[in-house]
């Protein structure tokens, strides 16, 4: 049975660029990692496309720089992702392929296999197809992180059958914690 579509035009947009990742990942490009993260408000979801190189060893879902080889989208751009003008209708794939060829560097260095980050990325996707979708960074979250899971914004305020929805924290990246800058 498919997955149904939801009602909000802006979920539906988010889950469409987490599944352009998959599609990129499905091409080859497993070590293109997320860092998803909310905005200071709480009003959009945002986050950046980065290689592992630039996840931290110490938190798999944290980058150590925020400003170098990073694609950021946030749901405030609607459908204009990445920026793109061009891009409000396409699918998954065209997304992907759009991806790849204006991140070129980007993409690159995403190349090459990373199964466990591969299979953690679908396990996320199942929570995201319900409106899951996870949290690194957020200005109002000042709790010692769990290392152990990854927030979601299902954590609190959501219905009953989705509080429970945890998501382990993704592998370990690559960079060193030192000089972090994010």
């Amino acid at each position: 049975m498919p997955a149904r579509r939801d009602p909000n035009p802006t979920i539906r947009r988010v889950q469409r660029v987490l599944l352009m990742v998959h599609e990129l990942h499905k091409r080859g490009y497993q070590r293109l990692r997320i860092v998803p993260g909310m905005s200071p408000y709480g009003m959009h979801w945002r986050f950046s496309i980065t290689p592992v190189t630039n996840i931290l060893t110490t938190r798999g879902a944290l980058y150590r720089d925020f400003d170098h080889d990073v694609a950021h989208y946030s749901s405030g751009s609607s459908n204009l992702y990445f920026g793109w003008q061009d891009a409000k209708r396409d699918t998954t794939r065209q997304l992907a392929r759009k991806f790849v060829d204006r991140f070129p560097d980007l993409a690159n260095k995403g190349l090459g296999p990373d199964w466990a980050y591969a299979g953690w990325y679908v396990e996320m996707l199942g929570l995201a197809e319900r409106g899951c979708f996870p949290i690194e960074y957020s200005d109002w979250d000042h709790e010692e992180p769990d290392d152990r899971w990854l927030p979601t914004t299902c954590d609190s305020n959501a219905p009953a059958n989705l509080q429970d929805a945890r998501l382990p924290m993704p592998p370990p990246g690559e960079a060193s914690p030192q000089d972090e800058s994010h």
